[in-house]
Protein backbone atom coordinates (compact mmCIF):
# COMPACT_ATOMS: atom_id res chain seq x y z
CA UNK A 1 0.00 0.00 0.00
CA UNK A 2 1.31 3.48 -0.78
CA UNK A 3 -1.28 5.53 1.08
CA UNK A 4 0.31 7.95 3.58
CA UNK A 5 -1.69 8.50 6.74
CA UNK A 6 -1.33 10.83 9.71
CA UNK A 7 -0.25 9.05 12.88
CA UNK A 8 -2.49 9.05 15.91
CA UNK A 9 -1.62 5.53 17.03
CA UNK A 10 -1.04 4.92 20.76
CA UNK A 11 2.58 4.94 21.81
CA UNK A 12 4.20 1.50 21.64
CA UNK A 13 5.17 -0.36 24.77
CA UNK A 14 8.33 0.73 26.55
CA UNK A 15 9.66 -2.80 26.13
CA UNK A 16 12.07 -3.14 23.20
CA UNK A 17 10.32 -4.63 20.17
CA UNK A 18 11.34 -8.09 19.09
CA UNK A 19 12.80 -8.52 15.57
CA UNK A 20 9.56 -10.02 14.25
CA UNK A 21 7.70 -6.75 14.90
CA UNK A 22 9.47 -5.04 12.04
CA UNK A 23 7.00 -4.34 9.24
CA UNK A 24 7.39 -3.56 5.57
CA UNK A 25 4.65 -0.94 5.95
CA UNK A 26 4.51 0.07 9.64
CA UNK A 27 1.06 0.96 10.95
CA UNK A 28 0.67 4.74 11.06
CA UNK A 29 -3.05 5.21 11.57
CA UNK A 30 -4.64 6.00 14.91
CA UNK A 31 -6.88 3.50 16.60
CA UNK A 32 -8.64 6.30 18.41
CA UNK A 33 -7.92 4.60 21.73
CA UNK A 34 -5.08 4.98 24.16
CA UNK A 35 -5.43 1.31 25.05
CA UNK A 36 -4.11 0.02 21.72
CA UNK A 37 -5.38 -1.53 18.54
CA UNK A 38 -7.00 -4.95 18.14
CA UNK A 39 -7.87 -6.26 14.68
CA UNK A 40 -10.04 -9.39 14.65
CA UNK A 41 -10.19 -11.85 11.77
CA UNK A 42 -12.84 -14.55 12.07
CA UNK A 43 -14.09 -17.20 9.68
CA UNK A 44 -14.57 -20.92 9.13
CA UNK A 45 -11.87 -23.55 8.78
CA UNK A 46 -9.84 -23.54 5.59
CA UNK A 47 -10.08 -19.86 4.71
CA UNK A 48 -6.40 -19.28 5.43
CA UNK A 49 -7.00 -17.05 8.45
CA UNK A 50 -3.80 -17.98 10.25
CA UNK A 51 -1.43 -17.39 7.35
CA UNK A 52 -2.97 -14.12 6.15
CA UNK A 53 -3.45 -12.78 9.69
CA UNK A 54 0.21 -13.46 10.43
CA UNK A 55 1.31 -11.74 7.23
CA UNK A 56 -0.97 -8.78 7.90
CA UNK A 57 0.40 -8.40 11.42
CA UNK A 58 3.96 -8.48 10.11
CA UNK A 59 3.14 -5.91 7.43
CA UNK A 60 1.53 -3.54 9.95
CA UNK A 61 4.07 -4.06 12.72
CA UNK A 62 1.58 -5.65 15.12
CA UNK A 63 1.64 -8.82 17.19
CA UNK A 64 -0.23 -11.92 16.00
CA UNK A 65 -2.48 -14.24 18.01
CA UNK A 66 -3.62 -17.59 16.58
CA UNK A 67 -6.47 -18.58 18.89
CA UNK A 68 -7.25 -21.67 16.85
CA UNK A 69 -3.85 -22.99 17.90
CA UNK A 70 -4.94 -22.68 21.53
CA UNK A 71 -7.96 -24.95 21.00
CA UNK A 72 -5.84 -27.36 19.00
CA UNK A 73 -3.24 -27.41 21.78
CA UNK A 74 -6.06 -28.17 24.22
CA UNK A 75 -7.03 -31.06 21.96
CA UNK A 76 -3.44 -32.37 22.06
CA UNK A 77 -3.63 -32.32 25.86
CA UNK A 78 -6.88 -34.29 25.75
CA UNK A 79 -5.47 -36.85 23.33
CA UNK A 80 -2.21 -37.34 25.23
CA UNK A 81 -4.09 -37.81 28.50
CA UNK A 82 -6.55 -40.19 26.80
CA UNK A 83 -9.53 -38.22 28.11
CA UNK A 84 -12.98 -38.68 26.60
CA UNK A 85 -14.11 -35.32 25.20
CA UNK A 86 -17.52 -35.99 26.77
CA UNK A 87 -15.87 -35.83 30.23
CA UNK A 88 -15.86 -32.05 30.25
CA UNK A 89 -14.71 -31.65 33.85
CA UNK A 90 -11.56 -33.72 33.24
CA UNK A 91 -10.93 -31.93 29.93
CA UNK A 92 -11.02 -28.50 31.56
CA UNK A 93 -8.87 -29.63 34.50
CA UNK A 94 -6.26 -31.10 32.17
CA UNK A 95 -6.13 -28.00 30.00
CA UNK A 96 -5.83 -25.73 33.03
CA UNK A 97 -2.97 -27.88 34.29
CA UNK A 98 -1.21 -27.76 30.93
CA UNK A 99 -0.94 -23.95 31.14
CA UNK A 100 -1.28 -23.38 27.38
CA UNK A 101 0.72 -20.34 26.33
CA UNK A 102 2.78 -18.86 23.51
CA UNK A 103 6.52 -18.36 23.15
CA UNK A 104 6.54 -14.78 21.90
CA UNK A 105 10.23 -14.89 21.01
CA UNK A 106 9.43 -17.06 17.98
CA UNK A 107 7.95 -15.91 14.65
CA UNK A 108 5.19 -16.93 14.52
CA UNK A 109 4.82 -17.47 18.27
CA UNK A 110 5.12 -21.15 19.20
CA UNK A 111 2.28 -22.79 21.13
CA UNK A 112 3.27 -24.57 24.35
CA UNK A 113 1.37 -27.06 26.51
CA UNK A 114 2.83 -28.31 29.78
CA UNK A 115 6.00 -26.45 28.90
CA UNK A 116 6.64 -28.22 25.59
CA UNK A 117 6.13 -27.01 22.06
CA UNK A 118 3.20 -28.74 20.37
CA UNK A 119 3.27 -26.74 17.13
CA UNK A 120 4.04 -29.87 15.11
CA UNK A 121 1.15 -31.78 16.69
CA UNK A 122 -1.74 -29.34 16.41
CA UNK A 123 -2.41 -29.83 12.68
CA UNK A 124 -2.58 -33.62 12.89
CA UNK A 125 -5.64 -35.52 11.73
CA UNK A 126 -6.32 -36.81 15.26
CA UNK A 127 -6.45 -33.23 16.55
CA UNK A 128 -8.63 -32.04 13.68
CA UNK A 129 -11.08 -34.87 14.40
CA UNK A 130 -11.82 -33.68 17.95
CA UNK A 131 -11.05 -29.96 18.04
CA UNK A 132 -14.63 -28.84 17.31
CA UNK A 133 -15.88 -31.00 20.17
CA UNK A 134 -13.23 -29.64 22.52
CA UNK A 135 -13.92 -26.04 21.44
CA UNK A 136 -17.64 -26.54 22.12
CA UNK A 137 -17.05 -27.00 25.86
CA UNK A 138 -18.31 -23.77 27.40
CA UNK A 139 -16.21 -23.90 30.57
CA UNK A 140 -13.08 -24.53 28.49
CA UNK A 141 -13.86 -21.56 26.26
CA UNK A 142 -14.15 -19.38 29.38
CA UNK A 143 -10.61 -20.38 30.34
CA UNK A 144 -9.11 -19.72 26.91
CA UNK A 145 -11.09 -16.52 26.28
CA UNK A 146 -9.72 -15.14 29.55
CA UNK A 147 -6.21 -16.05 28.40
CA UNK A 148 -6.80 -14.37 25.03
CA UNK A 149 -7.89 -11.15 26.72
CA UNK A 150 -4.85 -11.31 28.99
CA UNK A 151 -2.65 -11.69 25.91
CA UNK A 152 -4.26 -8.60 24.37
CA UNK A 153 -3.60 -6.67 27.58
CA UNK A 154 0.08 -7.62 27.36
CA UNK A 155 0.21 -7.14 23.56
CA UNK A 156 -2.21 -4.26 22.93
CA UNK A 157 -1.31 -3.88 19.25
CA UNK A 158 -2.63 -7.16 17.96
CA UNK A 159 -4.06 -9.04 14.98
CA UNK A 160 -6.05 -11.96 16.36
CA UNK A 161 -7.81 -14.70 14.39
CA UNK A 162 -10.35 -17.34 15.29
CA UNK A 163 -14.07 -18.04 15.29
CA UNK A 164 -15.39 -15.64 17.94
CA UNK A 165 -12.78 -12.92 18.20
CA UNK A 166 -14.96 -10.06 16.99
CA UNK A 167 -18.25 -11.39 18.37
CA UNK A 168 -17.25 -12.54 21.87
CA UNK A 169 -13.62 -12.04 22.85
CA UNK A 170 -13.06 -8.50 21.56
CA UNK A 171 -16.51 -7.04 20.80
CA UNK A 172 -15.09 -3.50 20.93
CA UNK A 173 -12.25 -4.16 18.47
CA UNK A 174 -11.59 -1.20 16.18
CA UNK A 175 -11.47 -3.38 13.05
CA UNK A 176 -13.37 -6.63 12.52
CA UNK A 177 -13.05 -8.80 9.42
CA UNK A 178 -14.75 -12.05 8.49
CA UNK A 179 -13.09 -14.28 5.89
CA UNK A 180 -15.11 -16.78 3.91
CA UNK A 181 -14.86 -19.13 0.92
CA UNK A 182 -16.99 -21.95 -0.38
CA UNK A 183 -16.50 -25.42 1.18
CA UNK A 184 -15.33 -26.74 -2.21
CA UNK A 185 -12.65 -24.05 -2.57
CA UNK A 186 -11.49 -24.68 0.98
CA UNK A 187 -11.33 -28.42 0.35
CA UNK A 188 -9.30 -27.89 -2.82
CA UNK A 189 -6.86 -25.66 -0.95
CA UNK A 190 -6.48 -28.22 1.81
CA UNK A 191 -5.90 -30.98 -0.72
CA UNK A 192 -3.18 -28.89 -2.35
CA UNK A 193 -1.52 -28.34 1.03
CA UNK A 194 -1.56 -32.06 1.75
CA UNK A 195 -0.20 -32.84 -1.72
CA UNK A 196 2.77 -30.55 -1.00
CA UNK A 197 3.41 -32.72 2.07
CA UNK A 198 3.22 -35.88 -0.01
CA UNK A 199 -0.19 -36.85 1.40
CA UNK A 200 -2.94 -37.92 -0.99
CA UNK A 201 -6.37 -36.47 -0.23
CA UNK A 202 -9.84 -36.88 -1.67
CA UNK A 203 -11.47 -33.47 -2.30
CA UNK A 204 -15.10 -34.64 -1.83
CA UNK A 205 -14.14 -36.24 1.50
CA UNK A 206 -12.40 -33.07 2.63
CA UNK A 207 -15.38 -30.99 1.53
CA UNK A 208 -17.72 -33.16 3.59
CA UNK A 209 -15.43 -32.85 6.63
CA UNK A 210 -15.32 -29.07 6.24
CA UNK A 211 -19.12 -28.86 5.96
CA UNK A 212 -19.45 -31.01 9.09
CA UNK A 213 -17.06 -28.79 11.03
CA UNK A 214 -18.80 -25.62 9.81
CA UNK A 215 -22.06 -26.96 11.22
CA UNK A 216 -20.49 -27.89 14.55
CA UNK A 217 -18.72 -24.53 14.87
CA UNK A 218 -21.75 -22.44 13.91
CA UNK A 219 -24.29 -24.27 16.08
CA UNK A 220 -22.42 -24.68 19.35
CA UNK A 221 -24.05 -22.99 22.34
CA UNK A 222 -21.03 -20.95 23.44
CA UNK A 223 -18.92 -18.78 21.13
CA UNK A 224 -20.41 -20.03 17.86
CA UNK A 225 -18.91 -19.11 14.51
CA UNK A 226 -20.76 -15.99 13.35
CA UNK A 227 -19.96 -12.95 11.25
CA UNK A 228 -20.13 -9.93 13.59
CA UNK A 229 -22.70 -7.39 12.42
CA UNK A 230 -20.06 -4.66 12.25
CA UNK A 231 -17.42 -6.77 10.46
CA UNK A 232 -16.27 -6.42 6.87
CA UNK A 233 -16.95 -9.71 5.07
CA UNK A 234 -14.34 -10.80 2.53
CA UNK A 235 -14.83 -13.80 0.25
CA UNK A 236 -11.41 -15.17 -0.63
CA UNK A 237 -12.60 -17.76 -3.15
CA UNK A 238 -10.97 -16.09 -6.18
CA UNK A 239 -8.05 -14.44 -4.37
CA UNK A 240 -4.60 -15.79 -3.76
CA UNK A 241 -2.86 -15.24 -0.43
CA UNK A 242 -1.04 -12.03 -1.38
CA UNK A 243 -4.23 -10.51 -2.76
CA UNK A 244 -6.06 -11.35 0.46
CA UNK A 245 -3.38 -9.66 2.55
CA UNK A 246 -3.48 -6.59 0.30
CA UNK A 247 -7.24 -6.37 0.69
CA UNK A 248 -7.04 -6.87 4.46
CA UNK A 249 -4.57 -4.00 4.69
CA UNK A 250 -6.88 -1.80 2.62
CA UNK A 251 -9.81 -2.62 4.89
CA UNK A 252 -7.81 -1.90 8.06
CA UNK A 253 -6.49 1.41 6.79
CA UNK A 254 -9.89 2.57 5.54
CA UNK A 255 -11.55 1.68 8.84
CA UNK A 256 -8.91 3.45 10.91
CA UNK A 257 -8.96 6.54 8.71
CA UNK A 258 -12.74 6.67 9.09
CA UNK A 259 -12.47 6.28 12.86
CA UNK A 260 -9.77 8.94 13.21
CA UNK A 261 -11.74 11.47 11.14
CA UNK A 262 -15.10 10.68 12.70
CA UNK A 263 -16.47 9.48 9.38
CA UNK A 264 -18.72 6.48 8.89
CA UNK A 265 -16.93 3.21 9.58
CA UNK A 266 -18.57 1.55 6.62
CA UNK A 267 -15.94 0.15 4.31
CA UNK A 268 -15.92 1.63 0.81
CA UNK A 269 -16.77 -0.67 -2.09
CA UNK A 270 -14.03 -3.15 -2.83
CA UNK A 271 -12.46 -2.59 -6.25
CA UNK A 272 -12.27 -5.69 -8.46
CA UNK A 273 -9.09 -7.68 -7.96
CA UNK A 274 -7.88 -9.91 -10.78
CA UNK A 275 -8.06 -13.55 -9.87
CA UNK A 276 -4.80 -15.36 -9.42
CA UNK A 277 -3.57 -18.85 -8.61
CA UNK A 278 -5.05 -20.29 -5.43
CA UNK A 279 -2.75 -20.61 -2.47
Amino acid sequence: MTQTLASTMPEPSSHPPSPRRAATTPMTVGSGSASGLVITIDGPAGTGKSSVARLLARRLGLDFLDTGAMYRAASVVVLDAKIDVADQQRVVAAVRGADIRFDWTADPPSILAAGRCVADRIRGHDVTAIVSGVAAIGSLREVLVAQQRAIAAAHPRLVTEGRDQGSVVFPDAKVKIYLDASPLIRAQRRAAQLAEQGVAADVPTLEAEIARRDKLDSTRAVGPLVCPTDAVRLDTSVLNRDQVVDELERIVLSRLVAASTGASSASPPTPPIPSGPER
